[in-house]
């Protein structure tokens, strides 16, 4: 992946920048053209690049082995047009979900597929060293059975976090962790470089990018398939909710994540909007009821406490409600146009949720007098492991310009 960094001593900073950046839009739309492949014109007319300047940066991405030709294709006049791809195996990452109660392990190549996943048992109270030492391994053991070196390793947890730093706060019924700096702790074990976000925004990143239309539903490997052991199979992200843009609701969207907390993550333009502090989609903890139950945050009336409790009592109709309360303010405040529900206490009572979640938003709308009813509400992509291919996208999206350095 030299590209991405490729210096010249006689170039600006700017120009190194541009460079890159139109680098990233080629590979994106390589990327989203799937197997079938897109040829030097198209990418000159999509990007308003030059064909020399294409033909510049495809050279160099063979070169790398990013990209590959994938035959050829008829064209209105003249010779046939020679048809470009991504190289999906060029490149890894690892996906990293670390939950209060288990670890998920995601391999992904560059189109974000998974290759191999493991899921094992996690206490995140056990402590830093143990949680680090046993994410580590894990990590080491994916690596080992499929044989691949990796760009690094993206890594999604309960918040509140500071993701610029890769430090934690006090995540939520943990406080030992407050101030542990996980991003650096684990980069110097495993000699990667690792990205640490909360795991709704990675959800959330994940949903973005992926699902804006690689078509890459595909998985390799083989593997065992049980939990604990090393499987293979589809992405499981990119499916029917379309492409990003400004009448897409991909690009301005909610995902709640209801699973062992509750929180969410904001997709504004198309980009994970983490706030100034990097805290936003603190969802969780907005309190709605004053003299509700206590909450681990220290609150009491927690949205996310009286989820729970609701879900522990069997009244998981009450949750619903409650949920969907949130997600009305939510839609009130932002103005977003779609709602993704995901997390394993949703996935347990799918229909439940999005039949609770979706009552409360055609109330308010309905009250509101809002003229084309509520926005859709429905269960997120990604299933079980959406959050830990969000984080292997941590480390993926910023080579297709859909993330940071």
């Amino acid at each position: 992946m030299a590209y991405v960094n490729r210096t010249n001593a006689e170039s600006g900073v700017n120009l190194l920048a541009l460079r890159s950046h139109n680098a990233a839009l080629v590979l994106d739309l390589l990327r989203t053209a799937g197997e079938g492949g897109i040829s030097r014109l198209e990418l000159a007319e999509r990007t308003g690049l030059t064909p020399q300047a294409v033909s510049k940066i495809t050279a160099r991405l063979r070169a790398d082995g990013l990209a590959a030709e994938a035959g050829r294709r008829a064209s209105t006049g003249g010779k046939p047009r020679t048809v470009l791809r991504l190289v999906p195996e060029a490149g890894h990452a690892v996906g990293l979900h670390l939950d209060r109660d288990e670890v998920t392990a995601v391999l992904c190549d560059l189109t974000g597929a998974v290759v191999a996943e493991r899921r094992v048992p996690l206490d995140l109270g056990a402590g830093a060293d143990a949680v680090v030492e046993s994410a580590a391994g894990e990590v080491e053991v994916l690596l080992a059975g499929a044989g691949v070196s990796v760009l690094g390793v993206g890594v999604a947890l309960p918040g509140p976090l500071d993701h610029a730093r890769g430090v934690l706060h006090r995540v939520t019924g943990f406080p030992e962790w407050d101030g542990f700096p996980l991003r650096d702790a684990l980069a110097g074990r495993l000699g990667v470089p690792v990205v640490v976000d909360k795991d709704t925004n990675a959800a959330a990143l994940g949903i973005a990018v992926v699902g804006s239309g690689s078509g890459s539903g595909r998985g390799r490997g083989s593997g065992a398939g049980a939990s604990g052991g090393v499987s293979a199979g589809s992405s499981g992200v990119a499916d029917s909710l379309g492409t990003p843009g400004p009448s897409n609701p991909l690009a301005s969207f909610a995902y709640l994540h209801l699973g062992t907390g509750l929180g969410a993550g904001l997709v504004i333009g198309g980009g994970v909007h983490r706030g100034a502090r990097t805290g936003a989609g603190e969802f969780g903890h907005q309190v709605i009821q004053l003299d509700g139950p206590p909450c681990g945050c220290g609150n009491r009336g927690c949205i996310e406490a009286l989820c729970l409790a609701a879900v522990d009592r069997g009244a998981v109709g009450e949750a619903a409600r409650v949920l969907g309360v949130g997600a009305a303010n939510l839609v009130g405040l932002l103005d977003i146009d779609l709602v993704l529900l995901g997390g394993r206490t949703v996935a347990a009572h799918e229909e439940a949720f999005v039949r609770g979640v979706g009552a409360v938003l055609e109330e308010r709308a309905r009250l509101e007098g809002v003229d084309d009813g509520a926005i859709p509400v429905r269960v997120a992509p990604g299933g079980a492991r959406g959050v830990a291919e969000g984080a292997a996208q941590l480390l993926l999206a910023p080579l297709f310009g859909r993330g940071e350095d």
